[in-house]
């Protein structure tokens, strides 16, 4: 698959507040505005920690203060029994809908579903075992890079190459929400495109439209902006 560049993904997350019905106003408004692709989150509450009470598992800062890690990735998934309908339904409207998987049997569900994208979260960018996974799918791998090394890039890169990945994209990314505008320095899509001679772009958390659009000036190609 050939992306578009600019390529503008909307990032759907846990906003569809767990109603299949505004999962589907949220790709149609996202097709209706102008964007190229919509991408999902797969994962359940079991795949990204264990159902646990202790103080190890509750969130002490930020947004989630209070809230018990099992519990809140359980209020904030979309339900695998979707993904089917709302791949479809993206592909009657006409949009791209793909996602990004937090283990490698999410990785194989969604291969059943022909999901034509992958997306690595930042967190994720240093699970070799997942990457070695999406790259052997052959499919294009787009990868945000929030708190990664250089040298933790380029494993990650050297990685996907050796196992067949052709197409891989990074996305400079500042991993809080919500991001501040002085907290980017777009410096850094040049910095990795000049180190890995590929497409790059910006995965945006911040609340407006000025980073994007200052990010495009800096040569970024793709632009992921939760919606």
């Amino acid at each position: 698959m050939k992306l578009k560049i600019p390529f503008f993904i909307a990032e759907i997350s846990a906003n569809h507040c767990s109603d299949f019905t505004l999962a589907k106003e949220l790709i149609k408004c996202a097709k209706d505005n102008g964007a190229d692709a919509v991408k999902l989150q797969t994962y359940t509450a079991d795949m990204m920690t264990i159902k646990s009470n202790k103080k190890y598992f509750k969130i002490k800062s930020g947004l989630w203060k209070g809230y018990n890690l099992w519990k809140l990735y359980d209020e904030a998934h979309t339900p695998l029994k979707w993904h089917k309908q709302l791949f479809d339904y993206g592909k009657k409207l006409g949009i791209i809908v793909f996602s990004t998987p937090f283990d490698e049997t999410a990785v194989d569900f969604l291969e059943k579903l022909r999901c034509p994208i992958y997306k690595v979260a930042s967190f994720e960018m240093t699970d070799i075992p997942l990457i070695k996974k999406i790259a052997l799918t052959k499919k294009p791998m787009i990868i945000s890079t929030g708190m990664a090394t250089l040298d933790e890039i380029e494993l990650t890169y050297k990685t996907a190459k050796k196992y067949g990945a052709k197409d891989i994209s990074f996305l400079y990314c500042v991993s809080n929400y919500p991001s501040k505008n002085t907290d980017f320095n777009l410096n850094n899509i040049k910095i990795l495109k000049d180190k890995f001679k590929c497409r790059v772009g910006l995965s945006d958390h911040s609340r407006d439209k000025r980073v994007a659009i200052a990010a495009i000036a800096a040569g970024a190609e793709i632009i992921e902006k939760y919606f």
